[in-house]
């Protein structure tokens, strides 16, 4: 599958359904990237709770949209 295809994602904090681990391996499978650190070059931000205050005003300063473990799911695990 290539729901992410072409698409770089930083995943930050803590989420309730799933492990970061499991997040990278899903966005891997996707077709995605799992990025390290915040970047000009990020699609979006995949958030939990605790993200880092540093990290979110990074990603704002650079117009990097945040999306929620729920969102994220619902977007392009569950069809």
């Amino acid at each position: 599958m290539s729901k992410l295809k072409d698409k770089k994602i930083l995943i930050s904090g803590v989420f309730e359904k799933y492990s970061r681990k499991e997040l990278t391996q899903i966005i891997i499978d996707l077709g995605g990237q799992a990025s390290s650190s915040v970047s000009k070059n990020l699609s979006f931000i995949l958030a939990g709770d605790k993200m880092g205050p540093s990290k979110k005003e990074k990603a704002e300063s650079l117009g990097i949209p945040l999306m929620d473990e729920k969102t994220f799911i619902n977007q392009y695990i569950n069809d």
